[in-house]
């Protein structure tokens, strides 16, 4: 069964305890990922869409796919209004299947928690899901994403509740918003990221401005 096969998977990603693990583990993944994570019910790369479009007006780019795996967000964003969208993401394996979707205008190869090729005020917005999660991005990933975004734009990602006091997140928010480099526009409730399985799975959408 694809749910069998996908909570597997997941249990791999979120057991991997060094990038390089983690990085095999969604190239084994990364052929079935969208029907395994589909059968699942998985909702974020979708709903991440309408956080997008409440802030981030229909044309306006370049926008940054964070954690972008295998491009399920590009479509829907292309969809909308949205032609100029780089994606990010540290598996080789995922990036080649974003790119057969013909929604993005860059696909880079890196590691979220490290520099980004791209310089100070780059994106009008980046958005990221299920990347802050069990064994995955770091929360001091957001300094770099927000030296990459410019003044104005906006920071719009998904937090998962498992590593939100662990991993540290509110500390970031706090710091980045004192040091004057973000405000808080939006934070959603906690809620379901999986419409099927994994009932317990909980993510808030966070929104801030870039100052």
């Amino acid at each position: 069964m694809n749910i069998d096969k996908a909570n597997a998977a997941l249990d791999s990603v979120y057991t991997a305890d060094t990038p390089e693990t983690l990085a095999q583990a969604y190239a084994a993944w990364a052929a079935t990922y969208d029907s395994e994570t589909a059968s699942l019910g998985y909702l974020l790369p979708f709903l991440i869409t309408a956080w997008v479009t409440r802030h981030v007006p229909a044309g306006e780019g370049p926008l940054l796919d964070a954690g972008c795996g295998t491009g399920l967000s590009g479509p829907s964003l292309k969809a909308l209004g949205y032609s100029d969208i780089a994606g990010l993401d540290l598996s080789d394996d995922m990036l080649k299947i974003a790119g057969s979707r013909n929604a993005y205008s860059e696909l880079r190869q890196a590691m979220l928690g490290g520099p980004l090729p791209w310089p100070d005020g780059h994106f009008r917005a980046f958005f990221s899901t299920g990347v802050f999660t069990i064994s995955h991005a770091p929360a001091s990933s957001l300094h770099e994403l927000v030296r990459i975004t410019k003044k104005g734009g906006h920071a719009i990602f998904t937090v998962r509740d498992q590593v939100f006091e662990s991993g540290g997140f509110q500390a970031v928010f706090d710091e980045l918003e004192q040091g004057g480099k973000w405000r808080t526009v939006e934070a959603s409730p906690w809620f379901r990221c999986y419409a099927i399985a994994e009932p317990d799975a909980l993510v808030r959408t966070f929104v801030f401005e870039v100052i």
